[in-house]
């Protein structure tokens, strides 16, 4: 599909806004109220939809699990149940959140209802709309492989429109144009800023020296990835003969899209899924996966509940 699918009214009602052109306004102005109608009351709650803690206020206790920070433990709850119970922690109510956004030229594909692109801005303006507020600041880098622009971290509505807009308006990268996400999640790193939520949205395509980084920036940081995927990414369809394109190094190659290549691409872009999905669970962030052919929204609540569930104790 083309990426100029959306302008011919074949854009299925979930995916996100077309951002580009004459039809940027009203884009915005859509996604913005996407994010506040279907994931404001399911997100929101000073911003504990987001970040479990650690923080500065006591909250509830619950039983010990494995792997709980025995530092947590409640003596006093313990010795009255005679269970082992750790004692959870608020998140602190002003919260500094900063997004990496990855926007190289591999996330300017896309075959189902959106581009990648698309997808990336999306999650820029859910977490920008949903942690603003109360003394919160929100900050991002923007890298496209040429150029790296950085947005301070500021709070209040205005700050968090034009965050979004500017994202959405950052021209492509010229093809041929490799992008360098473990520089930009260094770049975050450095220097220390005061801990909060670092949120790093990307196709994680290329190669896999970002996971250092990421796990640097997670010891400071609570850390969520955000996996931007196409069908494209991960099978071949049954084409016959196809050119394959790399939008960051320019390359091409006509191959014929054979039942033993169709396996063997599937193989390798599964194997490569993975390791970025280990990657970010060994850096303890979570791991919200964003797809061109499915309802985003409702992909980033489920992540959503997941999450609260595992912080509570329950399963997810």
């Amino acid at each position: 599909m083309s990426r100029h699918k959306a302008a011919e009214g074949e854009r299925p009602n979930w995916a996100p806004p077309v951002l580009r052109g004459d039809r940027m306004e009203a884009g915005l102005r859509l996604l913005e109220i996407d994010v506040r109608r279907r994931l404001d009351g399911l997100l929101q709650g000073n911003h504990l939809g987001l970040v479990p803690g650690p923080g500065s206020e006591p909250g509830e206790a619950r039983p010990y699990q494995p792997g709980d920070d025995v530092r947590r433990m409640d003596w006093a709850v313990t010795a009255r149940t005679t269970v082992p119970h750790i004692r959870e922690t608020v998140a602190d109510r002003e919260l500094e959140s900063w997004l990496v956004v990855d926007l190289s030229a591999s996330l300017d594909f896309g075959t189902a209802a959106c581009e990648k692109r698309d997808l990336a801005v999306a999650a820029v303006a859910a977490i920008a709309h949903l942690t603003r507020g109360g003394g919160n600041r929100v900050g991002a880098l923007i890298s496209t492989g040429e150029k790296m622009i950085r947005i301070p971290a500021r709070g209040g509505l205005a700050h968090a429109r034009g965050l979004v807009r500017k994202v959405a308006e950052t021209p492509r990268a010229s093809q041929g144009v490799r992008g360098d996400l473990a520089n930009a999640i260094e770049q975050l790193r450095r220097p220390p800023r005061r801990r909060g939520l670092a949120v790093v949205i990307s196709d994680f395509l290329g190669p896999t020296d970002w996971q250092r980084p990421l796990r640097a920036l997670s010891l400071r940081h609570e850390l969520i990835g955000v996996e931007v995927v196409d069908p494209r990414d991960i099978e071949l369809p049954d084409v016959g003969t196809v050119v394959l394109a790399d939008p960051e190094t320019g390359r091409q190659r006509e191959v014929t899209a054979s039942p033993l290549l169709r396996k063997e691409f599937g193989a390798a872009a599964a194997e490569h899924r993975e390791a970025v999905a280990k990657g970010i669970r060994q850096a303890g962030g979570g791991h919200l996966v964003l797809r061109t052919d499915s309802d985003w929204i409702a992909d980033t609540v489920r992540f959503v509940v997941a999450r609260k569930r595992r912080w509570s104790g329950g399963v997810a």
